[in-house]
């Protein structure tokens, strides 16, 4: 799965996204609307943790897909 998919169908993954990362809000991913680099920023600010982390979960989840 590439992630110009997932932006593509971004209504269709926002489920999922939830479910992978439940304290993001519905708020968060109409702000993330598909971009990777926001939903990896929204990420770090609602876990606390490191970009480099976000982005390694982020990668984890798409090629899980």
């Amino acid at each position: 799965m590439n992630w110009d998919r997932i932006e593509g169908n971004w209504k269709q993954f926002s489920g999922k996204v939830q479910q992978q990362w439940g304290k993001l809000t519905e708020d968060d991913l109409k702000v993330v609307e598909g971009r990777r680099v926001e939903l990896v920023g929204k990420i770090q600010e609602r876990y606390g943790i490191a970009k480099d982390e976000a982005e390694r979960q982020v990668d984890s989840w798409i090629s899980n897909m």
